[in-house]
């Protein structure tokens, strides 16, 4: 959640603090704010409730000088969402200025013990006390701003990405992670600071990605004379302990054309349209057609993990948990070895039984998602080898895990998940293919996957991302008839096997961009309680390809029909009994069920964006969403 953006060198900062913020409003809109010292040593706040277009209207007029500052676009969690609560916050004396992401969860704590001191607040943010605990400490342990943080730090309880600017040191930005992200932008003679690389990419290529409890301090003035901690070097890191740390530069893989529209009018519909290239980029390298192989190397290191687990435990949230479900099909059916999906936020707290030979598989499109770092940091703990699918190289949850696979699809800056849901699904069918298939080659099971059954699916990947450009020439019917359906209130998602998570999936999209409430069922779960909704306006998406189960799915919609109600197909080339009963049916090429979420789920992503378009919804930022949940 939020995004920070910080800079400081020789240039303007300004206008490089509102360009990264408009790239990293996808954390973050209810409110956007920015800090600047400028060249008399003034510290200038300037904040807006809304978006960040509020804030450059606002500060249009002001004085927006100084070559250091930060900057925040905010997602709120403590306090509601206006002026007073923006970020930054100034401390007592309005001497510092903080920009933070997380939750400070004993904020409460100080706040009172602060207030016995004599310190006032004007928001109610956990933020603002953060900034007056390290005043405070910095008054009255006689130290050093930087030793200030360190300390104050130590007293706090939470997630934190803080950055810190002094108005009495206008040479110095301060910046600090635990549990929230944290990227330095290395340049020539500046550096830049971010929540993530986006606002960083126009201006270098060369980052530092920030551990846990570490404090960043870079001091301009450190060039040429001895500066921080005695050297000469303006890029000081240590702990919150203080003890030194070398950072690593390491080279960002992202361009600056993967955070532009490119002529599409949102960024959902060109990440649904960027599908068959990003899942060609995931299985690059890993699936070989001409040799009928696949090759993942974080399976290939650590084979003996997967093949002696007796369980694996995949936890995830949100889209990723719907993933995690159409894998746990796929790796039973292949690999015969059961599995469990979670949750992240009800496993890290169920106090679940976790055994050294679980392989437990982490999905997150961000690697940062608070609830499954804290869900695979607690089966860590416990032995268990932790496996991970992520998309940002660098992230947290890659970098605790024992090995993993990226999905290699590009930033995607759609708040409602896309292009990041099929490459989980691609990545996660090829994981189980390689088990099953080095299961049976070791002959631990002959109920999994055969041979001629490997190659096949093998060969039917190869053809996915030409399948999908083939549905997605179906847009503009499915925009057209989209319009039928703003007037609902209430959707049914309907789907089984593979496809029940699709139908989840699909749902979710629509609640999340159009704000009509939709639930997904199994198919067969209709008669148990969901068919008492189903009238003339219930429109009732039925996921249906010619699979193994099609005739019960026949069934379920000659019950909808019945009770008149108005039913969008999906449906195989070609098919010719739901087509005669459906309301509105679009077409999938036929492939291999365990590929079909592939190709069902993309005219569920087109129906959800068409709705939401045609009711005036912000597709790219919907309401009280944002892209990355790194907090509880």
């Amino acid at each position: 959640m939020c995004g920070i953006v910080g800079y400081i060198g020789k240039r303007k900062a300004y206008p490089i603090l509102i360009k990264g913020l408009h790239r990293l409003e996808y954390r973050g809109y209810d409110s956007a704010g920015v800090a600047l010292i400028n060249e008399q040593g003034q510290l200038n706040i300037y904040k807006a409730k809304g978006k960040v277009s509020e804030l450059e209207a606002y500060a249009a007029d002001k004085d927006t000088g100084g070559t250091i500052g930060i900057a925040h676009t905010r997602w709120a969690t403590h306090g509601e969402p206006n002026t007073v609560n923006a970020h930054p916050h100034y401390s007592e004396s309005e001497r510092l200025a903080i920009i933070h992401n997380g939750i400070i969860e004993n904020y409460a704590v100080l706040k009172a013990g602060l207030m016995e001191q004599g310190y006032t607040f004007r928001s109610e943010t956990d933020t603002e006390v953060l900034v007056q605990l390290i005043e405070y400490t910095q008054l009255n342990e006689h130290v050093d701003l930087k030793t200030a943080v360190q300390l104050a730090l130590q007293q706090v309880i939470g997630a934190y990405a803080i950055a810190i600017l002094d108005k009495d040191h206008p040479d110095t930005l301060i910046a600090a992670r635990k549990g929230s992200p944290l990227v330095v932008g290395v340049g020539q003679e500046e550096y830049f600071l971010a929540s993530d690389a986006t606002p960083i990419v126009e201006y270098t290529d060369q980052v530092i990605y920030i551990e846990d409890e570490e404090v960043v301090c870079i001091r301009m003035s450190g060039l040429g004379d001895e500066g921080i901690s005695g050297t000469t070097n303006p890029l000081d890191i240590t702990t919150i302990n203080n003890v030194q740390k070398t950072p690593e530069i390491k080279r960002l893989e992202l361009s600056l054309s993967q955070l532009e529209k490119g002529g599409y009018p949102h960024f959902m519909l060109k990440e649904i349209f960027e599908q068959p290239r990003t899942l060609t980029d995931s299985m690059r390298g890993r699936v070989n057609v001409r040799q009928d192989n696949i090759a993942l190397s974080g399976f290939i290191d650590n084979k003996e993990r997967f093949l002696n687990a007796k369980r694996i435990i995949i936890t995830a949230c949100g889209t990723s948990w719907h993933a995690g479900l159409i894998a746990m099909y796929a790796i039973e059916e292949f690999a015969q070895i059961p599995v469990e999906v979670e949750y992240s936020s009800e496993f890290r707290y169920r106090k679940p039984v976790i055994n050294k030979d679980d392989v437990v598989i982490a999905i997150s499109q961000s690697g940062e998602t608070a609830d499954t770092l804290a869900a695979i940091q607690l089966a860590k703990s416990k032995g268990a080898f932790i496996f991970s699918i992520c998309n940002v190289i660098g992230a947290s949850i890659p970098r605790v895990s024992d090995s993993g696979c990226y999905t290699h699809v590009g930033p995607e800056i759609g708040v409602a998940s896309t292009k990041a849901f099929t490459a989980q699904v691609t990545a996660l069918t090829m994981l189980a293919l390689c088990i099953g298939r080095e299961k049976r080659m070791r002959g631990l099971g002959d109920e999994g996957i055969s041979e001629e059954q490997f190659v096949r699916i093998v060969r039917e990947l190869g053809q996915i991302p030409n399948k999908i450009s083939r549905v997605l020439e179906q847009e503009k019917r499915i925009a057209d008839f989209s319009k039928t359906f703003t007037y609902a209130q209430n959707f049914i998602y309907l789907g089984r096997g593979y496809n029940y998570p699709v139908a989840m999936e699909g749902a979710l999209k629509l609640k999340e961009i159009s704000y009509i409430h939709a639930e997904g069922y199994p198919a067969a779960e209709m008669k148990h309680g969901p068919i008492a909704l189903i009238s003339q306006e219930m429109p009732v998406v039925v996921v249906a390809p010619h699979c193994g189960t099609y005739e019960k799915v026949v069934s379920n919609i000659q019950e909808i029909k019945a009770r008149k109600g108005r039913v969008i197909a999906i449906v195989t080339e070609g098919d010719e009994v739901v087509s005669k009963i459906a309301d509105y049916v679009i077409e999938v090429p036929e492939t291999e069920e365990c590929l079909t979420p592939l190709l069902t789920v993309i005219p569920l992503q087109l129906l959800a964006y068409h709705i939401a378009v045609v009711k005036g919804c912000d597709v790219d930022q919907p309401r009280n969403l944002a892209k990355s949940v790194t907090v509880e």
